[in-house]
């Protein structure tokens, strides 16, 4: 918004302000831009507007190639019009075209008195252009001068002059300047943006306003005019006597607000003429919301909100249950018919029943085929090595855990190496060829469980273990094939937000308490000296004492022939350390031989420490320091960069904290067996057939993880783009089972977390976005490379040792405790949880919270809670082999609960249950209700053609002057005046 200003004895538009979403003005000192805010206009501004546009000259489709013909054009039609006279027209020429000073540039002319004073009587600058950018003048109040007074002083005696030589005296450039197209504000201006220029000052030579309002035929870009070189579309002048800057400035500050207002920029860009505008103007009016002005203060600025309502929404406000209830409702739905519900649970094309023999399967392979080589190409970006290196360290922890854990279970026959070969092959084949690639695979707890029954089964019975799991996998991958063949992902709809918040949530709790119960066990290893006082620090000494000679007198002897002749007497055992004294059987004598630093506070430290600055770091984009995109790399390599720090503190504090050990050579764990299981020739041959029952049970197990898991990756929040597989990824989970049974490696089906860690590390959001408007969340890069290169990188770790030895576990737990509460966010489940500590005034406006009384809520998140008890119960017993079991149990729960509550409360707590008679019947239902709304409005519009007599018009359209645009309602005053 440029102001007409005098700087130096010189006329000149000033920047005042500029929008590009929301309103930026020129502070007081005029040295900076104010923060971003919503524009508050006085309702008296926008009556104003509307009668400058009922009364001014419009120019519509004018056809301009520079700003000095625009003003000749402009001039001649008030002329035409009888809206100005002649003799006025080289003064109003005069200062349109007068020099636009940008905030971004200082004015030479100034001398360094000038600049220390303080600029209280400068005007607001002009508002900027932009895709529905606004700029607007406003008239400074230190104009001394006339302007027919600086008109002489800088051109003598010219007298009258010539429209021709008018342009001589313009001093606006033609062509945008250096500073304009080095300014970086053009980073913030979306593409193929149009800039609406504003211009409003107050002269001492009219009597009466000078308003016009012009839309350019073609975007032109207008030099100088603009801050940035954007095409000017529209133009909007108003100049006017003296002694109303205020009201000017208010004027021009709403035309800028309603240009960059998504609907009414587009009755501008489609208006016919000016009836049209004001109607446009009409519509704003009608969504305009009035703060009484003793109950706040209008020099607030009110903060641009994260969200706001799109145009298509806003259109729709206009239905009958929505009038009046600008915050909401407030008494409820006037009826159950009417009231606003929530998106259905739709059920997507992936999960539809198609009734042919792999006819789900060969939809998937035809719908993911086109996007392969995309799915290679789009992972190429800087955000997917941060992914990359978050997910192989959350991967190759969960290995080392998982596979020490099963080398236990299974005596060594499945260890850590083991667990490292079968992530880095099931993992790099589903990412490959799978249906959803960001899907990261990994062993669970009930397969865990599994494995130890089966092995103890085993061993007490005399069957080789080995083969007996082989034919367990082979059996189980036949079944997944056969389930992924037959379409039965289907049943996968019946899986509503119940079912997959309280999986989703005792997986995250798992990881939570898992990585917490690690670090307190390192107090126990590790515990603090409790005992230790600094007055007895000199009676603390450790000593080490030599072995019996007559009971152990060469015992070095057995560890390395060249000391068969060495006598342990010859050794000066006061000189030997900690661990030669171990080494040569010596004795540990003293209080201080047990000392060790405190290692449990430094393993905290490093785990509380990884984890809250992990968490510091991933809102760091959210803060106001250092520009967007460095405040963005932060943020997406927040857990490297917390990694690599609190790897360099402890190495810097050198202490002996548990570190990460790899394996350093590839073969198998257990010296007895080969990296290739034989499937008959140990065990009578009726095992071969009986496996089929536990296999089954896998079966379940491995579906039911895949599939829930699956759900909450593609979910419709995450806006996936490229589709997913349901059938596909079950398809290769079987194969990859059969493949890693008879190499004898352990098992892998989705892993949840880890796969929602995944999402949340490559989510996508607006590189351009306006001042002080949110970045809006785009979706996640969809790609095949992270997963490809997390588990190559998995398999490559043993080579990687000499490196990874340095990371302490004690920072790999806190990336796990991260992973596990970054997964909680986004669950109704867990903001409902917390719901029960708040007081009412103090809770979030949840939609739910509106529509559904909190007792309610209240009991539909017990009988949650209750859920995730019995499953976290089941789980740490012998009783989670059954776990996969309970989860259908959860189906069965939400099927109950048709019986407790409403469908209304149901499709606001969860999702309605889909049912094909009933969705039949809506759609049929939805049909006709379109069929007689358009039948409806048809005889709306014929009634305004017939009715003659106001008086006789039905009550119930006194409410479509909402409804009809302003323009039809003109076409009948005095059916208008009775809906007035």
């Amino acid at each position: 918004m440029d102001t007409l200003q005098q700087e130096g004895g010189e006329l000149e538009w000033k920047e005042s302000a500029r929008w590009v979403k929301f309103e930026e003005k020129v502070e007081e000192g005029g040295e900076r831009w104010s923060k971003p805010h919503v524009s508050t206009l006085t309702l008296h501004s926008l009556f104003e507007l509307r009668t400058c546009l009922q009364t001014g000259c419009i120019l519509l489709d004018l056809d301009g190639f520079s700003l000095a013909q625009i003003v000749d054009e402009l001039l001649e039609r008030h002329i035409a019009d009888g809206l100005l006279s002649p003799e006025l027209r080289e003064k109003i020429s005069f200062v349109l075209l007068r020099k636009h000073r940008h905030q971004t540039k200082k004015p030479i002319h100034r001398s360094l008195a000038d600049i220390g004073k303080s600029s209280t009587n400068s005007a607001a600058p002009p508002a900027r252009p932009q895709p529905n950018l606004s700029r607007s003048t406003s008239s400074a109040s230190g104009i001394h001068r006339s302007t027919e007074d600086l008109r002489a002083r800088r051109s003598g005696s010219l007298g009258r002059l010539h429209h021709a030589q008018s342009r001589s005296m313009n001093d606006i450039s033609d062509t945008p300047s250096t500073d304009q197209l080095k300014n970086k504000f053009m980073k913030k201006i979306p593409r193929d943006a149009e800039a609406s220029n504003v211009l409003v000052g107050e002269v001492d030579f009219l009597d009466k306003p000078f308003v016009s309002f012009i839309r350019l035929a073609q975007a032109t870009t207008l030099g100088g005019l603009t801050e940035v070189p954007v095409p000017t579309r529209f133009l909007f002048i108003l100049l006017g006597p003296q002694g109303k800057t205020k009201s000017y400035n208010e004027i021009g500050r709403a035309i800028a607000t309603l240009m960059v207002d998504d609907l009414f920029s587009d009755v501008a860009y489609k208006a016919r003429d000016r009836d049209d505008l004001i109607a446009g103007v009409d519509e704003f009016l009608d969504e305009v919301i009035v703060l009484p002005p003793g109950e706040w203060d209008p020099t607030i600025r009110i903060e641009p909100p994260k969200k706001v309502p799109s145009a298509e929404m806003r259109k729709s406000v206009l239905n009958l249950n929505e009038l009046g209830q600008m915050n909401g409702s407030a008494s409820g739905a006037v009826s159950g018919e009417d009231e606003e519900l929530p998106a259905p649970h739709e059920v997507g094309q992936e999960l539809k029943f198609t009734g042919r023999l792999g006819g789900g399967l060969w939809l998937d392979i035809k719908r993911k085929a086109p996007w392969y080589c995309s799915d290679i190409y789009d992972g190429f970006h800087i955000q997917t090595i941060s992914a990359v290196l978050f997910i192989y360290l959350g991967c190759i922890t969960n290995a080392i855990t998982f596979g020490g854990l099963l080398g236990d279970a299974t005596d060594n026959y499945q260890g850590v190496m083991e667990s490292f070969l079968g992530t880095a092959l099931a993992g790099t084949v589903f990412c490959l060829f799978g249906g959803q690639p960001l899907i990261i695979l990994s062993s669970t707890g009930p397969i865990l469980i599994f494995e130890k029954l089966l092995y103890e089964f085993s061993k007490s019975n005399s069957i080789d273990y080995m083969e007996l799991r082989l034919w367990i996998g082979i059996h189980s991958c036949l079944q997944c094939l056969v389930l992924a063949f037959s379409d039965a992902s289907y049943i996968i709809q019946y899986m509503t937000r119940f079912t997959e918040e309280g999986f989703s949530s005792l997986i995250s709790f798992i990881f939570i308490s898992d990585a917490i119960k690690k670090m307190v066990g390192s107090f126990k290893y590790y515990p603090i000296n409790r005992g230790f006082k600094p007055d007895n620090v000199i009676g603390y000494r450790c000593d080490c004492l030599p072995p019996d000679q007559g009971v152990n007198a060469s015992a070095p002897l057995a560890d390395d022939n060249m000391t068969l002749l060495f006598n342990l007497t010859d050794l000066d055992w006061g000189q030997l350390s900690k661990k030669d004294c171990v080494k040569f059987s010596g004795t540990l004598v003293g209080k201080a031989c047990k000392y060790v630093p405190d290692l449990a506070l430094m393993s905290f430290i490093l785990f509380f420490g990884t984890y809250s600055m992990t968490v510091s770091l991933k809102k760091f984009k959210f803060s106001r320091y250092f520009p967007t995109k460095l405040r963005n790399l932060i943020s997406d390599f927040s857990i490297v960069i917390s990694i690599l720090l609190f790897c360099g503190l402890d190495c810097l504090l050198d202490l002996d904290t548990p570190k990460l050990h790899v394996p350093t050579q590839i073969k198998p764990t257990r010296s007895d067996r080969g990296w290739l299981v034989m499937p008959f020739g140990k065990n009578p041959w009726w095992w071969y057939l009986a496996s089929f029952v536990p296999a089954l049970l896998v079966t379940i197990l491995i579906f039911m993880d895949q599939q829930i898991s699956a759900v909450i990756v593609n979910r419709k929040e995450n806006k996936l783009k490229k589709g997913c597989g349901y059938h596909l990824d079950l398809f290769w989970v079987g194969v990859l089972m059969a493949a890693c049974s008879f190499m004898g490696l352990p098992w892998y089906v989705a892993a949840t977390v880890i796969s929602i860690a995944h999402i949340d590390s490559l989510k996508m959001e607006t590189e351009s976005s306006a001042p002080g408007e949110q970045p809006q969340f785009l979706g996640v890069r969809e790609q095949r490379l992270t997963g490809i290169l997390v588990f190559v990188l998995t398999g490559l770790s043993v080579f990687l040792a000499p490196v990874l030895q340095f990371i302490p576990m004690p920072v790999l737990y806190g990336v796990f405790l991260y992973m596990g509460v970054a997964s909680l966010s986004g669950i109704q489940f867990w903001e409902r949880i917390k719901l029960y500590l708040m007081p009412p005034k103090h809770q979030p406006d949840f939609s739910f919270l509106r529509h559904v009384p909190l007792r309610r809520v209240h009991l539909f998140t017990l009988v949650q809670i209750i859920c995730l008890a019995v499953l976290w119960t089941l789980k740490s017993t012998f009783l989670a082999i059954i776990f996969p079991v309970m989860i259908l149990g959860l189906m069965v729960v939400r099927k109950l609960l048709d019986l407790m509550f409403s469908q209304h409360d149901l499709a606001w707590l969860d999702d309605i249950l889909p049912d094909k008679d009933k969705k039949k019947k809506e759609d049929e239902k939805k049909k006709k209700k379109k069929a007689g709304d358009r039948e409806s409005d048809e005889e709306d519009v014929n009634l305004y053609r017939t009715v003659s007599d106001p008086h006789h018009l039905d009550r119930r359209y006194c409410v479509l002057k909402l409804h009809v645009p302003y323009r039809d309602l003109m076409m009948v005053p005095d059916v208008h005046a009775v809906a007035c």
